[in-house]
């Protein structure tokens, strides 16, 4: 990319995970730790560094302006001359020159080290502070654990190949082993390894390696065929937990607010449990096929997507991270969350080709039709939602936190209704991809430039410049900065939408109207169909006894109680907002907590109080960099 491309991106998306800008007129610290960063992130393919750079931080918007550099040539030999020289083995870079409006700059291109050559460090520094590692738009030091992976992969090697040393063959399930069979049989009759006896087997599928002259099992080996009490002994964190929360945010209270069943098997099983918790759970839709007598009811999202989604989140996740993989029913949606960011570029997500962390788990999946190897367990769940009318899933691959999340709405796009919310903005001339975004920021609070590019299938350019359109036009707010940007709605797209049922704008050209009569999705669903007894869920808010309400807030100060107590069914807005302040000063809450004190609505509390107070600064959140944080809370601000 040339020195004006660069410029434009970083105007575009600002500075994030590729591309970093530096004013600096030598070779300092700070550029040289982000070649060592750019050199040694997995699968992140090198960066860009932009040197003659700025950012005006007195702009209107955040923005990037060629302040140049005052000698390229000698800047650029001592670029090289560092790169080639300071670390433990020569960083190759290339640097390519160039004028923007008349300043010149210097773009500086890092190739990613081979994985033998990994890690990079400063030969003058001990490790493992010594290397960096490129998170987001951070260069961070490595840790202990980094430098394990990159010498595992130095050596060809996978974290599920690992030998877990004081196993033996005692760990295996022999019943784990004969479902796998009786799969592998299913998917190929005559397959060899069928005559093999379960040490000959597992021998062949890497479940257990030499060590020492005893076949020991490895990782992958107790994650797929383990007992219990052996996946209990030595992954006792290794579980899928399926959780329904009423509503459509996280409460904090567990006892009070969500039901959960926790699920431990061998991954084959576990897979099985697993897409038969969510099909249980999972709204209705009524259907009565041509020339059929029955009716049949199917699941609001397809059976096949939820097969995709969870085999992709056991396949793909990090089993060096002790924790659970989370199924999140809320009333809107369900969200999948698995330890591990994409090993692939989340606009590369659905193109032909998969690189996997568990090639071992990989092998025996796909052998068993469980899972394909090729890259397109994305690609068939965006079909398929989409021949369903639902709205497209997203995909966060958030490589600060090492997770990943999809996340399916129960919503057909466009129904009638969104196009009668969508006409009070016809003086903005929507796109179809825009109005897709707007109704997708109603539903879930929030929106960034990935999400955008996940519903609509446009590219990081486009994303970026149609919500900074929607921005623009009142209807957004942008928050953040860098790879961390998002926008949430403004007080003119959520303040007064039409009522439900009042006479709307026509259809567009082509739009369908949607008359499925699907089932409202309910805050309060049946009890899970699992083994556990499911745990009670107290009403919403709303219908919570004034006199008990409180029960669940000690400490409460007698003069808010008081205030609570005598509230009125109607009040006016300044004397509402004054309130919630009184409220989130004496502690830090959230919508729901603010709605079961104040008996409202969690809507009208977040439209009508929580989000103009935010505007207005007198409140703030307690993760501003999450905005859908599941213990985001809202804290008074003090002037």
């Amino acid at each position: 990319m040339t020195p004006l491309e660069l410029l434009q991106e970083l105007n575009d998306l600002d500075e994030h995970s590729r591309v970093e800008a530096k004013t600096a007129g030598d070779v300092g610290k700070s550029l040289l730790e982000t070649v060592c960063a750019f050199a040694n992130e997995p699968g992140l393919d090198g960066g860009w560094i932009v040197l003659g750079a700025r950012l005006d931080e007195g702009a209107l918007f955040r923005q990037y302006t060629a302040v140049g550099v005052a000698d390229p040539d000698k800047l650029s030999r001592d670029v090289a001359t560092q790169c080639a020289t300071v670390f433990n083995r020569p960083v190759r870079v290339q640097i390519e020159a160039g004028l923007v409006n008349g300043r010149t700059l210097l773009a500086i291109r890092v190739p990613e080290a081979a994985p033998a050559e990994k890690p990079v460090f400063f030969q003058s520094r001990a490790l493992p502070g010594a290397a960096f590692r490129r998170i987001g738009s951070a260069d961070v030091h490595c840790t202990d654990d980094d430098l394990a992976i990159f010498y595992q992969e130095r050596r060809g090697e996978s974290f599920d190949s690992t030998i877990v040393r004081d196993a033996d063959f005692t760990a295996f399930d022999s019943a784990a082993l004969a479902d796998y069979r009786r799969l592998r049989a299913e998917a190929n009759a005559t397959a060899e390894e069928l005559k093999w006896n379960d040490q000959e087997l597992l021998h062949a599928l890497r479940c257990v390696s030499p060590d020492g002259g005893t076949l020991r099992p490895t990782v992958a080996g107790i994650l797929l065929f383990g007992t219990t009490a052996a996946l209990r002994r030595y992954f006792p964190l290794m579980r899928v937990d399926y959780i329904r929360v009423p509503g459509r945010d996280w409460v904090q209270d567990p006892d009070r607010r969500f039901e959960t069943i926790e699920l431990r098997a061998p991954l084959i099983t576990l897979i099985r449990r697993a897409r038969a918790a969510i099909l249980d759970d999972l709204p209705k839709a009524f259907s009565l096929p041509a020339g059929q007598l029955h009716r049949q009811d199917l699941p609001l999202v397809p059976d096949r997507v939820i097969r995709e989604a969870v085999v992709n989140a056991v396949m793909h996740r990090s089993y060096r991270v002790q924790g659970a993989t989370q199924i999140i029913r809320y009333s809107n949606r369900l969200e999948i969350r698995n330890a591990g960011h994409s090993l692939v570029a989340e606009d590369r997500l659905g193109e032909p080709g998969s690189e996997t962390r568990n090639p071992v788990i990989a092998a025996v999946l796909h052998e068993t039709n469980l899972a394909e190897t090729k890259g397109s367990g994305i690609r068939v769940m965006r079909e398929l939602m989409a021949s369903a009318g639902l709205t497209p899933p997203t995909f966060e691959s958030d490589r600060e936190r090492n997770q990943f999340v999809v996340t399916f709405l129960f919503h057909h796009f466009l129904t009638p209704d969104d196009w009668q919310w969508l006409g009070q903005f016809t003086e903005v001339g929507l796109s179809d991809e825009e109005a897709r975004a707007l109704v997708f920021v109603r539903e879930m609070g929030a929106i960034n430039n990935a999400a955008y590019r996940h519903l609509n299938r446009v590219d990081v350019l486009n994303a970026s410049q149609h919500l900074r359109r929607l921005r623009d036009h009142g209807l957004l707010r942008q928050k953040g900065k860098s790879s961390e940007t998002y926008y949430q709605p403004t007080p003119k797209l959520v303040g007064s939408p039409p009522a439900p049922g009042e006479p709307g704008p026509a259809l567009p050209p082509g739009a369908k109207a949607i008359s499925d009569n699907l089932p409202p999705v309910s805050d309060k669903p049946p009890a899970l169909s699992a083994n556990p007894p499911p745990l009670s869920v107290n009403p919403p808010p709303q219908s919570v006894n004034p006199v008990h309400r409180y029960a669940a807030f000690p400490g409460l100060p007698p003069a808010l109680e008081q205030a609570l107590t005598q509230l009125k069914a109607r009040v006016a807005q300044p004397e509402m907002e004054d309130l919630v302040w009184q409220l989130s000063a004496w502690k830090a809450l959230s919508t729901d907590e603010l709605a079961t004190l104040l008996g409202r609505n969690r809507t009208y509390v977040t439209n009508r109080l929580v989000t103009p107070m935010l505007r207005a600064g007198r409140l703030a959140m307690t993760i501003p960099d999450q905005p859908n944080h599941p213990d985001q809370r809202y804290r008074a601000v003090v002037k």
